[in-house]
């Protein structure tokens, strides 16, 4: 059972959350908050796997609420931004204070669901038009390299898979995606991510998303 944390200040959305999320089998709600400083609390007292956070706030946003969140060493919450913002400074806000996970909730609500289960294991998920920006935005740096130039040996030593893994990504797929697309198991996929991680030397699923776009996989275009 994944233990959910709801964070927003509207109460007709938290009660919505909490009607979609307590209405499927493998997720409960263990508490609501509606501020910044109220979630910090909430999620120190009752530890829940995923804090769903919403960012614009009374008082301490969820930018701040996140940051204080996962540098707790104690804590082992992952934050799941869920917002109706999605301009450039409340996502580079969001994942610079260590969010797992970023959506707009103008998203299907299974796509939500299963934005807790993939951060609840550690994942990280952007929403597609998100992962999007953060390439177009790479794209249009003084320092980028031209599209479809390959930083020299960043490939070697992964296999003809791990390489459509990686195209994957850097569109913006999800390991459930992934898995569909290739017609693997969702395991197999996170396996496949779990190594290019590790090959590739990247910190994190965003890191990745950079690389595609620097080994000229994928392009703003796409």
């Amino acid at each position: 059972m994944i233990r959910v944390a709801l964070i927003d200040d509207q109460p007709l959305i938290r009660t919505g959350l909490r009607v979609l999320v307590e209405d499927t089998p493998d997720l409960e709600v263990v508490g609501e908050a509606e501020t910044g400083a109220g979630a910090v609390a909430l999620v120190k007292q009752l530890r829940p796997d995923v804090a769903v956070m919403d960012i614009r706030m009374p008082g301490m946003d969820g930018i701040e609420a996140t940051r204080q969140i996962t540098a707790d060493p104690e804590s082992r919450t992952h934050v799941l931004v869920l917002t109706t913002f999605d301009d450039d400074d409340c996502v580079y806000g969001a994942l610079r204070a260590g969010a797992s996970g970023f959506l707009v909730k103008d998203m299907q609500l299974e796509t939500i669901l299963d934005a807790i289960r993939v951060v609840a294991v550690g994942d990280a998920l952007l929403a597609p038009r998100v992962t999007r920006r953060l390439i177009q935005d790479f794209a249009a740096r003084p320092d980028a390299p031209a599209t479809g130039t390959t930083r020299r040996g960043v490939m070697d030593g992964i296999t003809g898979r791990e390489r459509e893994v990686l195209l994957l990504i850097g569109r913006g797929l999800s390991n459930a995606e992934i898995a569909e697309t290739l017609c693997v198991s969702v395991a197999t996929a996170k396996a496949h991510v779990a190594r290019l991680l590790a090959k590739l030397h990247a910190r994190d699923r965003v890191h990745l998303v950079i690389l595609a776009y620097e080994t000229g996989l994928v392009s703003p275009s796409q």
